[in-house]
């Protein structure tokens, strides 16, 4: 790690960082691009003058300061939403659109879901994504990469989390420069001629002919699933319970195409291009075949986000290998890293690209160390060890942010690593021989049952352990402060392995307080927090009222489907909580020095000694909204998602012209109030 400490391009890539993050979090640059490219030029000149007059420290800190400032620019400059062509500027009430399929995404209960360009707003070209939902029929056309369609229906703007600590849809498409969606079904659009040729439309058309091949071999759904994830980086049509097998023992990222997949690849493909090494500049020649197999590899599977990441990160490797270094590996990921973010900066913000990371430098810096606490005798329990130590490496690296991202933790994830990943090579290497015979017309039907009982098995293993639920552990609270101490505990444990030296021994032990300290401040908050709030939930009502570290729940619904509901696993995770639900609910609630009122479908609100109260309206209820106001004169009036709409909106008009607050669940999300 010291020599990592002193290469520049680690010292670039936290400044690039730290612009991206500035920028994307502050939109610290609000100028536009011609501002942009004097500032360029400006911070240029003035590193070259330093540079000349050799003021050392000067030149370092305005070098560092120089990448801030490409952090923040790159991320600006990547943005859609900055250009005069982006649709945004173009929206009228009566637009007419032309869009174009860039991605097809997994299909929700209702909807088809894409990720679309809008190339034409009624005649004037365009550009920025958005989301396009098409309602679900048997008889409607499924859209591919590639098709062209042309709509009337206006777009919306995405939706944020109705409730606390949900998660944040609108955020996520945001960082993928998706700022709309639009809702059709099968009658709202009309197909045009496909979109010009492109690198993703070709990659499409080549990939449907390889699953067209592969579908005339009778794979089960399952099995072909889990092959267009493996080999071709589809998702779409692995169903939601094996998408959860696999999640839940802790093997998802096999699923998914990443670094796991494409260093083996490398590896299988360096290991059959060896002998080209005894031939004259060999080296060059099989890292120029291994870089081109890759990105043929990655062409196929889509040019997906995850699949360019890992490719990128592997070539960056292949090529630092070739120069047979030490640390060339670190070097390599730190350059692969720093390329990705200046071509993606957005990038930075998602989970698999911090995941991949993250798990490579466990490996690279622990898997060592632990290896070396045993050196086994027999050959074959060496390579159980390393695989084991690997599996342990790279769970380290990734833990605490997978806490944060998916607070569970798969008690099993080694004996699902120490079964499949051995066998990974084999599958991946005997799949794509089945891709290319299957593509060519020449593959034996034996083959293809061979590999799909072997795909089968492994589903079967997968479905086995998720379901050893005792070693699955739920709902673990983890903030962003708690991660980033638990990192810096992390990395000081390390260097404090390497070298016990008294200053890092020190160092180690201050970050534990440091930790101590993180979960004790947590946990005084958590204990001295108090609120009440009305959840939003479609068709219900569900009230929750938080005293400390317990949440008691108001609720029609009963307690095990209550305990299952994502709106209320999000809240007690999210603050560190437990929760009860309590059977019945009265029409007045104390909270503090406040009368929360529930008025639901009886419509009962005239009782004695009630003034001044919040009422919560419930399940529809037929009341003279004006005469209610008149009669209490009520602080705040919150309509749930247990309401009528058209309730709502005669409600909110009432309470517009009666100068009463109102709130709706469904449009302002969850109301919460504290002391």
């Amino acid at each position: 790690m010291k020599k990592l400490l002193e290469y520049p391009l680690f010292h670039f890539l936290l400044c690039l960082i730290l612009g991206i993050a500035l920028q994307f979090y502050t939109q610290i640059w609000q100028f536009n691009f011609i501002y942009l490219f004097y500032s360029l030029i400006g911070f240029l000149v003035i590193l070259y003058f330093l540079k000349r007059t050799q003021a050392r420290k000067t030149f370092s800190i305005a070098t560092l300061l120089f990448f801030v400032f490409i952090g923040i620019s790159t991320t600006y400059i990547h943005n859609p939403k900055n250009y005069v062509s982006h649709y945004k500027h173009q929206l009228t009430k009566n637009s007419t659109y032309i869009l174009d399929v860039q991605k097809v995404l997994k299909p929700g209960n209702y909807y088809t879901k894409y990720v679309v360009k809008v190339s034409q707003v009624d005649s004037t070209k365009t550009t920025g994504y958005i989301l396009l939902n098409i309602q679900k029929d048997s008889l409607s056309p499924i859209l591919k990469v590639g098709n062209r369609i042309f709509i009337k229906t206006p777009f919306k703007e995405l939706i944020p989390p109705l409730n606390p600590h949900q998660f944040n849809y609108k955020q996520y498409l945001a960082k993928q420069y998706v700022y709309h969606q639009v809702f059709i079904d099968d009658h709202q659009f009309k197909k045009l001629e496909n979109s010009k040729l492109s690198l993703i439309n070709l990659s499409a058309h080549i990939r449907g002919k390889i699953q067209a091949s592969l579908k005339k071999y009778h794979f089960t759904n399952d099995e072909f699933a889990v092959i267009n994830a493996l080999l071709l980086g589809q998702r779409q049509e692995i169903s939601k319970e094996l998408l959860e097998s696999y999640t839940n023992a802790g093997a998802i990222h096999i699923l998914a195409i990443s670094g796991l997949h494409i260093g083996i690849l490398l590896w299988l493909l360096s290991y059959l291009f060896k002998p080209l090494e005894k031939l004259p500049y060999g080296t060059i020649i099989k890292t120029v075949c291994l870089i081109f197999l890759l990105w043929s590899f990655a062409f196929i599977a889509g040019l997906s986000a995850s699949v360019v990441r890992a490719v990128t990160m592997f070539t960056f490797v292949a090529f630092g290998l070739s120069f047979k270094r030490k640390k060339v590996i670190e070097f390599s990921l730190i350059s692969s890293m720093l390329f990705l973010l200046l071509i993606k900066p957005m990038f930075l913000f998602d989970v698999g690209f911090q995941l991949s990371y993250l798990a490579v430098f466990g490996i690279v810096w622990v898997q060592p160390l632990l290896y070396n606490l045993w050196t086994p005798k027999l050959r074959f329990l060496d390579k159980g060890w390393q695989l084991f130590t690997v599996s342990v490496a790279a769970q380290i690296g990734i833990l605490p942010v997978s806490l944060y991202y998916f607070h569970q933790f798969p008690g099993l994830f080694i004996l699902s690593n120490l079964i499949i990943i051995p066998f990974l090579s084999a599958i991946l290497f005997g799949g794509i021989v089945i891709i290319l015979l299957a593509t060519f017309s020449i593959l034996p039907q034996f083959m293809a049952d061979i590999y799909g009982f072997i795909i089968s098995l492994m589903n079967y293993f997968v479905n086995w352990v998720s379901h050893q639920e005792v070693f699955l552990l739920k709902e673990i609270p983890m903030s962003l402060t708690t991660m980033v101490a638990w990192y810096i505990f992390i990395i000081l444990l390390y260097k404090a392995c390497v070298h016990k030296t008294l200053k890092r021994i020190t160092l180690l032990l201050t970050s534990i307080i440091v930790l101590q300290g993180v979960y004790f401040y947590e946990k005084h908050q958590i204990s001295n927090k108090d609120e009440f709030i009305v959840f939003h939930k479609s068709r219900q009502s569900v009230l929750g009222k938080r005293s400390g570290k317990e949440l008691s729940i108001f609720s029609s619904l009963n307690d095990s489907v209550l305990l299952q509901q994502k709106l209320l696993q999000s809240y007690r995770v999210g603050e560190d909580v437990s929760s009860k639900s309590i059977d019945s609910v009265f029409n007045i609630i104390p909270y503090k020095n406040k009368q929360i009122l529930i008025v639901d479908s009886l419509g009962v609100y005239q009782i004695n000694g009630v003034q001044n109260p919040i009422v919560i309206l419930q399940n529809s209820p037929k009341i003279n909204l004006t005469r209610l106001i008149s009669t209490l004169k009520p602080q705040q009036i919150i309509a749930d998602g247990s309401n009528y709409k058209s309730y709502v909106i005669r409600w909110k008009e009432t309470c517009y012209k009666q100068k009463t607050p109102f709130w709706y669940t469904g449009q302002n999300g969850a109301y919460i109030f504290k002391d």
